[in-house]
């Protein structure tokens, strides 16, 4: 048993001698997630540090693993580190300083830059080098160790969560929930890091060596995707025969099947690469000639479905990155069928080379190109439906409800990407006043009420039906303040801030449509009344008018009870949408006390 123990300790002591940065990373990152979970709402600020601090050492975990990987190649270990936390710290300030600016836009720099990390583990110590056999070894081995590190971090934190619930239960201590969240973040992020680096052993000497062909592969490739490709296949040429016989266009979620047929195919090609020259095994060779031939005409049918979408609504992040992935499956079908002397590497590098051209190439970058392009769209609009008088958006125009949505939804697009420049330069001069204040206070949702200022929106009969429009009003004008000790009138354009006996109070602008969050600051604690809205609404008709005797919300934070009274609510209910709501209200009024 000593010896065993001796044993386990030493590889530990082997696995953080040989990987200290890679460990350092995880623990930041476990690190930072305890405290973003445990966030106390002192400061949002502190709570979006967390966050960003978190990302940034996750994605420090693969970098660091790539270049040591490299560094046991070539050396120069102490250099490659050196570099990868100057990129790291170069990509935190990537990152917004304020959380309200930490928008969706972010993840199309987030999501492919992880891609890229995990693609470069995956090929990086093999520039430059011709083993393909001992590249294919390394990274089946990786994918191994990948899923026993997902089977043993599974079973290792749900038995010692289980441990933490039967001693909280059977010996009353009443442990806080903090000890959950707490451990789940350690050991799902720290202890699945120290469990993968364990089963590394010695690093690239180990993981390229060669070994048995797991027989479980094969039998995965050849009963599991090829029959699953054969569906898809099938699939996608009958449809493609029915675009040939209606002569139609094709829709835009044929776009994901031919995705996922790429994927699956080119996966189960890399799974048996190495039975390819077994004579015993002919049906890998000629599934893998086949199957690039029968992807060539699907790749035209894809094209046609991205250009469709593109052609007729422009570019945005996602429509960029599907079509760049249409590019690179072109790529891989011209490279496998007239190229002789083929190497499996060129999958992963072709695939980082193209995702590195995405976000960094100045002009053709998915962000530049997306705010070109919808750029573009929303002055194609404003010129076709006569909306522009000397360059600046007539709001007296009529126009329907249509087009007033989609320049709203390129508004609030272009805004998200920091475009306001452009947009006010759009806009009136009072209208520009308004909204330049708004920018100014650092407000994310500057532009979500510019359909508002559309004074003459014609709806067609299909809006009216397909939007339902309930609406709450208030009877009673006059209300009862006698209990109460504080009033304050709400802004309805920006946020309402003001103090009572030494607390600071801030509730959210009230002109900005609801969908998820309608927030109150007390102290800098966030309080969401949103849930608050809705149950006003409860005993509701789906749509026309209902009259309260009032209108309020009540919401009670420790010794305090605050009362928002508003005249008239609509809620918004849209097909394939959630709801949404709109606080109409000439005045609204914030009643505060001390209980």
């Amino acid at each position: 048993m000593i010896k065993k123990f001796n044993e386990i300790f030493g590889k530990a002591g082997a696995v953080i001698r040989e990987y200290p940065m890679i460990l350092v990373m995880a623990f930041l990152t476990a690190f930072s997630a305890i405290c973003y979970i445990n966030y106390d709402s002192n400061s949002r600020d502190y709570s979006f540090f967390y966050l960003k601090f978190g990302l940034v050492t996750s994605l420090g975990i693969s970098v660091m693993y790539a270049l040591k990987t490299l560094s046991q190649r070539v050396g120069k270990e102490i250099l490659l580190q050196l570099f990868g936390i100057i990129f790291l710290v170069f990509f935190y300030f990537l990152l917004p300083a304020k959380e309200d600016r930490f928008t969706e836009v972010y993840a199309f720099l987030l999501i492919p830059t992880f891609i890229l990390s995990h693609l470069l583990v995956s090929f990086i110590p093999f520039i430059g080098r011709d083993q393909e056999l001992n590249f294919w070894q390394y990274n089946k081995n990786l994918f191994i160790n990948i899923f026993l590190t997902g089977v043993f971090t599974g079973v290792l934190t749900g038995g010692i969560m289980l441990a933490i619930s039967a001693v909280d239960h059977l010996f009353d201590f009443h442990f806080n929930s903090r000890y959950y969240s707490n451990t789940f973040s350690s050991l799902s992020i720290f202890g699945s890091c120290f469990i993968f680096l364990l089963f590394n052993e010695k690093g690239l000497a180990y993981l390229e060596k060669n070994g048995d062909y797991p027989v479980i592969l094969k039998f995965f490739t050849q009963y599991v995707l090829v029959p699953l490709l054969l569906i898809y296949a099938v699939i996608l040429y009958f449809y493609s025969a029915k675009i040939l016989i209606n002569w139609e266009l094709p829709r835009g979620w044929v776009s994901y099947l031919i995705l996922a047929y790429s994927v699956v195919g080119i996966l189960a090609i890399l799974l048996v690469h190495p039975l390819k020259e077994d004579s015993t095994k002919s049906w890998v060779r000629i599934f893998s000639k086949i199957f690039y031939y029968t992807l060539a005409p699907l790749i035209i049918l894809l094209f046609v479905a991205i250009f469709t979408r593109i052609l007729e609504y422009g570019y945005t992040e996602p429509r960029y990155f599907v079509l760049l992935l249409a590019l690179w499956l072109t790529s891989v079908v011209l490279y496998y069928i007239f190229i002789r002397k083929q190497t499996i590497k060129f999958v992963p590098m072709s695939l980082f080379v193209f995702g590195l051209f995405s976000l960094t190439f100045p002009y053709l970058n998915t962000f530049s190109v997306a705010k070109r392009s919808q750029k573009n769209e929303l002055l194609t609009t404003l010129n076709q439906k006569n909306i522009l008088e000397n360059g600046m958006i007539d709001f007296n125009k009529k126009i329907s409800g249509e087009v007033a949505d989609e320049i709203t939804n390129k508004f609030n697009f272009l805004s998200k990407r920091n475009e306001n420049e452009f947009l006010l330069n759009l806009l009136p001069l009072e209208s520009k006043k308004i909204f330049e204040k708004d920018i100014h206070d650092g407000k994310s949702y500057a532009f979500s009420n510019i359909r508002s200022k559309f004074t003459a929106v014609k709806y067609t009969n299909k809006d009216i039906e397909d939007n339902r429009n309930t609406r709450l009003i208030s009877k009673n004008k006059s209300v009862d303040i006698s209990e109460y000790q504080l009033l304050v009138k709400a802004n309805g354009y920006e946020n309402t801030n003001f103090e009572f006996q030494n607390n600071k109070f801030e509730l959210e602008s009230t002109r900005n449509p609801l969908k998820t969050k309608f927030t109150l600051l007390f102290n800098d604690q966030e309080i969401n009344l949103f849930p608050k809205i809705k149950e006003l609404f409860i005993n509701a008709p789906r749509t026309g008018e209902q009259s309260e005797d009032h209108l309020f919300i009540i919401q009670k934070i420790g010794d305090f009870e605050i009362k928002i009274l508003f005249d008239s609510i609509n809620r918004i209910s849209s097909p394939n949408k959630s709801d949404e709501y709109m606080i109409n209200s000439e005045s609204v009024l914030i009643l505060i006390k001390k209980e």
